[in-house]
């Protein structure tokens, strides 16, 4: 079973459809002994850093999402998602994220349009001939006003909106991209398709 982990924000139904229609048994989760009997945990993310992390502390789904990572499961974080994998974000000063990843996601500069909507195109960096995970040049679907840096640890892919920040992370099973793969046509339902080939 796939745990789309619900927690009260938009967007996991669409996430939920996209899995299904790859032939993976999505469900969505908001137990902590649910999420921790799944073999692949999701999740989705569009709201507020800070009303995330007190959700998922409030519920003990915080606890439950570090316990299914650090045994190994794979993990996919999406938008919010990767961003509530660092240490704390400039959305919320001084409300501390998982801390599975070292840095602090921030705000894009003044003058930029925000949130960062559209179609963007990915590139993984000082790599070449990739394919499954890696395989990120192509277009996809954003919607997002903080970014994690582009030089952090695990990032493996970026795009450029005024700057350069990361696009995609992953550290053995723990995956997140900031886009939204649901809304990214074929290029989107690829990158699923091959996260749901991670053992």
């Amino acid at each position: 079973m796939i745990a789309v982990v619900d927690y009260g924000a938009g967007n996991v139904a669409s996430v939920v459809r996209a899995l299904r229609h790859l032939g993976g048994d999505a469900q969505l989760v908001s137990d902590p002994s649910e999420l921790l009997a799944a073999e692949r945990i999701v999740f989705p993310g569009q709201g507020h850093f800070g009303q995330a992390m007190r959700q998922l502390e409030a519920t003990g789904l915080g606890r439950a999402l570090r316990q299914g990572i650090d045994s190994g499961r794979p993990f996919l974080g999406i938008c919010l998602g990767l961003q509530l994998l660092y240490q704390g974000s400039d959305e919320a000063p001084g409300v501390p994220g998982l801390g599975l990843l070292p840095g602090h996601c921030q705000r894009f500069a003044p003058g930029l349009p925000v949130p960062h909507v559209g179609w963007q195109q990915v590139r993984a960096p000082f790599r070449s001939k990739r394919t499954g995970l890696e395989n990120y040049d192509d277009f996809y679907y954003f919607v997002h006003s903080y970014y994690a840096p582009a030089d952090g640890v695990a990032v493996t892919a970026v795009a450029d909106y005024g700057l350069r920040f990361a696009a995609a992370v992953r550290r053995d099973q723990l995956c997140a991209v900031q886009f939204h793969p649901e809304k990214s046509g074929r290029a989107g339902l690829d990158y699923l398709a091959a996260w749901l080939q991670i053992r």
